[in-house]
């Protein structure tokens, strides 16, 4: 299995993967560090979605305000996640070269799990990338928008940091795992990533809307919930509880079509 996890490492290295992933995540860390920082000193504050909810100078200097930015990242990082693995695990079908990796490796139960892992450590590489980019970020942006940052290096504020890492990296596995799931079962990247993305960012929204009580039942308010360490519709452990389902689920169905499907080509 180790060295189906080189292998895939090796090809998730392309440049035209993870230069453009780093370069999105890059691009969109930039972009909502400056508007928070910078809206800290306008009138409005930062306000959310037209609640009450205000990130000013004096809340981002409270011990999670270094990190602040970085939970924003949240969904993106699991769409990123959703897209490669989908691609990942379905690019095998696409370009015909499933034969000969099984040829290499006979066990396709090593040669999924390997493939996983490796997706895994990519993801986690990028949560990392994205995690020091933003806190580094919020440094540097603090001095301008006059926030203290004697909290930001507090016992707390490191503990609030893991915990919302080790949440985001759960529920950026999550989402990895239903485009893993679908790439396996369509056999095709453009419909698995474009299905997921329908359903994540279009359909769960209206279902939301129009069906309050649907809210409840969706996956994609599951994975948020596990990001964000608990929400008002999701409490952390149902959460959990709702994820691990669907991922059984999905997951269950794609591993028993990629042990028993016959390879054509």
């Amino acid at each position: 299995m180790l060295n189906v996890v080189k292998a895939e490492l090796r090809k998730m290295k392309r440049p035209s993967l993870l230069y453009v992933n780093i370069g999105i995540l890059s691009f969109l860390s930039i972009l909502f560090t400056s508007l928070v920082f910078l809206r800290t000193g306008s009138s409005l504050g930062n306000r959310k979605g037209g609640s009450d909810s205000i990130q000013t100078a004096e809340s981002l200097g409270k011990f999670d305000g270094g990190y602040f930015t970085f939970g924003l990242m949240s969904l993106f990082l699991g769409l990123i996640a959703l897209t490669v693995f989908a691609s990942q695990s379905s690019n095998e079908y696409s370009y015909g070269t499933l034969r000969n990796l099984l040829v290499r490796q006979p066990s396709r139960m090593k040669l999924l799990g390997g493939k996983f892992f490796a997706m895994v450590v990519f993801a986690f590489l990028l949560i990392t990338f994205v995690a020091v980019l933003n806190i580094g970020l919020s440094f540097a942006e603090s001095g301008h928008a006059h926030i203290s940052t004697s909290l930001w290096t507090s016992t707390k504020a490191i503990h609030g940091f893991l915990t919302l890492y080790g949440n985001i990296l759960l529920a950026t596995i999550g989402y990895g795992l239903v485009g893993m799931s679908l790439g396996i079962i369509l056999k095709s990247p453009m419909s698995a990533i474009s299905i997921s993305l329908l359903w994540f960012m279009v359909l769960e929204n209206i279902l939301s809307a129009v069906l309050t009580s649907a809210a409840k039942w969706l996956p994609g308010n599951a994975l948020s919930a596990i990001s964000a360490g608990g929400a008002k519709i999701f409490s952390y452990q149902r959460g959990l509880l709702m994820s691990g389902a669907y991922l059984l689920l999905f997951g269950g169905v794609a591993t028993i079509l990629f042990k028993r499907r016959d390879v054509a080509s």
